[in-house]
């Protein structure tokens, strides 16, 4: 599959299909040389600075995820990043999700709600959890995530990989590099637990990745009717962390509950 002016480079769909359905924990494949090289040296050369980026989009300095900035408004990409998710969302991509992953009439968000331009500065990381399930204004249900990584010449002592669990966080199944030009797309679901551990890179640099999302109308055969924000599971060797976690879940439905017994007449 291609997709016009040569922005991703042909997938191998039938090779990807077995790769996704046979790769723990969860289906997902792994694609290196992603998108055209030139194009992806483009993306880089325009990459806005972190101040830059933390000026036109959202800062993280919680408990789960830190020092990191995402910009979601797809207005503000530079014209590269903008081709790149005008190819994420196009009829021939989406069509070849559904081809690999087997899921119909996928939809992409030109929204980009949790999802666009992602850079994480030294000390940064995003703990594990699983996504939200579902768009209750548009009643979507979110099916798959796609990450692409930016960073050319990432060590693996700085840290910053991607981390695939298993269903009761009790073990990383899978660890992967954020290494330029790479392409990771799984699907989502209430196992698919992922991470990203603290990340090492020098001052003065940042871990940079693109994420997108797709989408159903129709509820996939595990929906229960329940639908939820990001859920985050702290990993075995955090126990301090595990506690405060359950304390902010604990205030969290207090809150809930205070907010609907408010609105009732």
């Amino acid at each position: 599959m291609g997709t016009s002016g040569a922005v991703i480079r042909e997938l191998d769909c039938k090779t990807l299909r077995e790769q996704a359905q046979t790769t723990p924990p969860f289906p997902h494949i792994i694609v290196d040389d992603f998108l055209d090289h030139d194009f992806a040296r483009e993306v880089v050369e325009s990459w806005p600075s972190y101040s830059e980026a933390a000026k036109i989009g959202r800062e993280f300095r919680s408990i789960n995820e830190r020092n990191k900035v995402q910009v979601t408004d797809s207005a503000q990409f530079p014209p590269a990043l903008r081709r790149l998710n005008d190819a994420l969302a196009s009829p021939a991509f989406t069509q070849a999700m559904t081809s690999i992953f087997g899921i119909p009439e996928l939809l992409p968000d030109a929204e980009l709600v949790g999802g666009g331009l992602h850079q994480t500065g030294p000390r940064g990381r995003l703990d594990v959890h699983v996504d939200f399930n579902y768009l209750e204004a548009r009643r979507l249900h979110r099916r798959l995530n796609i990450l692409i990584y930016f960073n050319e010449g990432w060590l693996t002592d700085w840290g910053g990989q991607l981390e695939l669990w298993n269903r009761d966080v009790s073990k990383c199944v899978r660890s992967v590099d954020p290494i330029f030009n790479r392409c990771v797309i799984f699907e989502t679901s209430e196992i698919s637990y992922h991470g990203v551990t603290s990340v090492t890179c020098p001052e003065g640099m940042v871990r940079r990745s693109f994420a997108g999302y797709y989408y159903t109308t129709a509820a996939p055969a595990s929906w229960t009717g329940q639908s939820h924000s990001t859920v985050f599971k702290a990993r075995p060797d955090e126990s301090v962390k595990s506690g405060l976690m359950a304390v902010k879940h604990v205030s969290g439905i207090m809150k809930g509950k205070l907010k609907t017994a408010i609105r009732k007449p």
